[in-house]
C-alpha cells in the first residue's frame, strides 16, 4: 500500500512554499511522524512529518522547487522496512498492543510548534480519561493536553522544555498497569530530537540553516536569527555570509554586541533571580519591536468630556443589566464611537499588503487585555453590526477566557482596529503601539476631574485623554485628527451615534 505525502496547510494567506531540505532519500526506512522534509514560506518554516511507517518511495518535489498547498511531495510504501524505523527510534517495549500515543493537539492556524512547559503527571502515574497530562505553550496561547484514554503513563517522549511540532508525540499511555515499571528513566533521555540547540540558544534553528552554516563554516553565534523566537533561518545565513565577505574587518563587533549585559557584582548576583521568558512574552516583545521597525508610528492626542456618557450610563445601567444580564460599561460606548468614526476615515481601518492598501468594509475590534501570562488581544468580530448589549457580552466573555488562558488562536486573529484601556491601571497618558498589520489603535486613559471652561464658566468635569497611534504610511495627519475628533464628538453627545452624525 502506498501513502502520499502532501504539503500541509501553510497558514493564513500563505499559498505556496519552497522545498528547502529533504531529510530522507528513496529507499530509507521511515517511522510515523518522523520528519521527512522542510518547507520554507515567506513567513515560517514548516516541517513535514511522515503520515505512515514504511519505506521512502519517489520524491516528487525536489529541493528548491515551489509547491502549493496539498501538492504531492513524495510517496511512502507502507509496511516494507517499517520494522527497521521503530528499532532505531525507540526501545521495543513501546510496541505494547494496549498502548495509546499522546499526541500534540491542533495548535491553531499558522502555529507549527509548541514548547512543553509543565508535565502534571510522571511516568508510572495512573491517569483517568480527559485528565490533564501536560501544558504546552505556543507563541500565542497555552494549550492543555488531556489523556486520550484511562491507564498508566508509561513513557514521556517530550520532556519539559522540549519543542514539539504540530501532531508530534508527547508520551504513551498503557491501557493496563503492565509496562508501567520498565520506563521510569525514560523521560530524562527522551527529549524531542528536533530540539537541537546551538550556542546556548533555547530554540531550534531551521535544519536548512544548520546545513548552510556547516557549509559556510559559521557558528550560530555569527548569525542573527530573524525567525520565531530568534530562530536562525536559511536566509539569515546567506546574509551573514554576504556581510562577512564585504566587511571582514568588522568581525569583532558582533561578539561585543552579543554580550548579554554588563558585569554584575557577586553580592548582587546572589540576590538576583533569572527566569526564562515564556514563548508568549518573547512573541509580545518581538511583535512590538517589529511594529516599531516596520510602521511609521505617529500619535495624536485629544481629550473627551465624559459627563454625558456617565450620566446616560447612570440613568439606564439598572434597566440595562436587568434586561440583558450584563453590566453597562464604558467599552461599548468607545467601541460604538470607533466603529462610527472608522466609516468616515476608512484608512484607519485598513492595512498595507506589499504595495497595496486593503480597506476593510467591516470592523473586527481588538480589545487589548492584560492577563497573568501577558498582553493578549481578543477580537470582537463584526462589532460594527452589534448592539451595546452584544458588545458588552462579547467583551465580558472574551475577557474571562483571556484571564483563564482559554482563548483560541481564531479568537485573536483578524482584528482590523484595536482599543487599549490603560485607564483601568491608572494611566493618565500614554502612546500605544500598533498591533500589526493594523494601522490604528486607540488608547483610553484614566477619567479624572479637572477644571474646564464651559461657556465662559469654570466647571469641574470628568475628563479623559485619548491617544490614537496610527501608521503614517497610509494615514495622514488630517485623517487621524478627524478620526479622534469624531470619537470625541460621539462620546460627548452619544445621541450622535443614534442619529448617525
Amino acid at each position: 500500500m502506498t501513502t502520499e505525502v502532501r504539503v500541509p496547510t501553510l497558514g493564513e494567506s500563505v499559498t505556496e512554499a519552497t522545498v528547502a531540505t529533504w531529510f530522507k532519500k528513496p529507499g530509507d526506512a521511515v517511522a510515523v511522524d518522523e520528519m521527512l522534509c522542510e518547507l520554507e514560506t515567506d513567513k515560517v518554516t514548516v516541517e513535514v512529518p511522515s503520515p505512515a511507517a514504511g519505506t521512502m518511495g519517489d520524491i516528487i518535489a525536489a529541493e528548491g522547487e515551489t509547491v502549493g498547498v496539498n501538492a504531492l511531495l513524495a510517496t511512502i510504501a507502507e509496511g516494507a522496512g517499517a520494522a527497521a524505523a521503530p528499532a532505531a527510534a525507540a526501545p521495543a517495549p513501546a510496541a505494547d498492543a494496549g498502548a495509546t500515543d499522546v499526541m500534540v493537539p491542533t495548535l491553531g492556524e499558522s502555529v507549527t510548534e509548541a514548547t512543553v512547559s509543565t508535565w502534571f503527571k510522571q511516568v508510572g502515574d495512573t491517569v483517568a480519561q480527559d485528565e490533564m497530562l501536560c501544558e504546552l505553550e505556543t507563541d500565542k496561547v497555552s494549550v492543555e493536553v488531556p489523556a486520550p484514554v484511562a491507564g498508566v503513563l508509561t513513557e514521556i517522549t517530550a520532556a519539559e522544555g522540549a519543542t514539539v511540532s504540530a501532531a508530534g508525540k508527547l508520551g504513551v499511555i498503557s491501557g493496563s498497569g503492565a509496562g508501567a515499571s520498565p520506563a521510569p528513566a525514560a523521560p530524562a533521555a527522551a527529549v524531542n530530537p528536533a530540539v537541537a540547540t546551538a550556542a546556548g540558544k533555547d530554540v531550534a534553528n531551521a535544519p536548512s540553516a544548520e546545513k548552510a552554516m556547516a557549509e559556510a563554516g559559521l557558528a550560530a553565534s555569527d548569525v542573527q536569527g530573524t525567525g520565531r523566537d530568534g530562530r536562525i533561518m536559511k536566509d539569515d545565513v546567506a546574509r551573514a555570509v554576504a556581510a562577512a565577505a564585504t566587511a571582514p574587518a568588522a568581525t569583532a563587533a558582533p561578539a561585543a554586541a552579543a554580550a548579554p549585559r554588563a558585569p554584575v557584582a557577586a553580592e548582587d548576583s546572589a540576590r538576583e533571580e533569572r527566569v526564562k521568558m515564556t514563548r508568549l512574552r518573547q512573541t509580545i516583545a518581538k511583535r512590538l519591536k517589529d511594529a516599531q521597525n516596520t510602521a511609521a508610528i505617529l500619535t495624536t492626542y485629544n481629550e473627551v468630556d465624559m459627563t454625558e456618557v456617565m450620566a446616560l450610563r447612570n440613568q439606564y445601567k439598572g434597566e440595562f443589566e436587568k434586561k440583558h444580564g450584563v453590566r453597562m460599561g464604558f467599552m461599548s460606548f468607545f467601541t460604538k464611537a470607533c466603529c462610527h468614526a472608522l466609516k468616515e476615515v476608512p484608512e484607519v481601518n485598513a492595512e498595507i499588503d506589499g504595495t497595496d492598501i486593503v480597506y476593510k468594509n467591516f470592523v473586527h475590534m481588538g480589545i487589548a487585555a492584560g492577563t497573568p501570562q501577558g498582553l493578549v488581544v481578543p477580537v470582537i468580530r463584526d462589532a460594527d453590526r452589534m448592539s451595546f448589549a452584544e458588545i458588552e457580552k462579547a467583551i465580558g466573555e472574551k475577557g474571562r477566557r483571556a484571564r483563564d488562558g482559554k482563548l483560541s488562536m481564531a479568537e485573536m486573529q483578524g482584528g482590523t482596529f484595536t482599543i487599549s484601556n490603560g485607564g483601568v491601571y491608572g494611566s493618565l497618558m500614554s502612546s500605544p503601539i500598533l498591533n500589526p498589520p493594523q494601522s490604528g489603535i486607540l488608547g483610553m486613559h484614566k477619567i479624572q476631574d479637572r477644571p474646564m471652561v464651559i461657556n465662559g464658566e469654570i466647571k469641574i468635569r470628568p475628563m479623559m485623554y485619548l491617544a490614537l497611534s496610527y501608521d503614517h504610511r497610509i494615514v495622514d495627519g488630517k485623517g487621524a485628527v478627524t478620526f479622534l475628533v469624531r470619537v470625541k464628538e460621539a462620546l460627548e453627545d452619544p445621541r450622535r451615534l443614534l442619529m448617525d452624525l
